[in-house]
């Protein structure tokens, strides 16, 4: 006796399904939207408290380590530091970003305020 392995496969049996009348039979794919980049006069956000870190410590690891001039490496070594940091060693850096993102959220009120009032009209470019 034959085991399954040993038997050639059997052809599946497929039923063609009759097209739809109302459909095309391809529907085209709707275009995606290109990445808006938004207003060239609005504000720009505050980087986080790990890029102030990164800022510093780029400095000082290209200083200890003037052979190394990958960025991945930097990064990696960065995030790694980032990690093994204690919350009171990364206290100076949230502070900063807290600092920026209050400017931030300031200056998007009053970029608001003027967008709103119609200050910042496309015809006076």
């Amino acid at each position: 006796m034959k085991t399954r392995s040993q038997t050639t496969p059997k052809p599946l049996k497929t039923v063609a399904l009759a097209p739809r009348p109302d459909s095309p039979k391809r529907r085209p794919r709707p275009m995606p939207k290109p990445a808006g980049k938004g207003d060239p006069r609005a504000p720009k956000k505050p980087p986080t408290a790990f890029f102030y870190f990164m800022e510093d410590f780029r400095k000082t690891y290209k200083l200890e380590n003037p052979s190394v001039k990958s960025m991945r490496e930097i990064g990696k070594a960065c995030g790694e530091k980032w990690n093994t940091m204690s919350f009171e060693e990364k206290v100076k850096y949230y502070d900063i970003a807290t600092e920026k993102r209050a400017e931030f959220e300031k200056a998007m009120i009053e970029y608001n305020k003027k967008k709103e009032s119609g200050e910042m009209s496309e015809e006076s470019d």
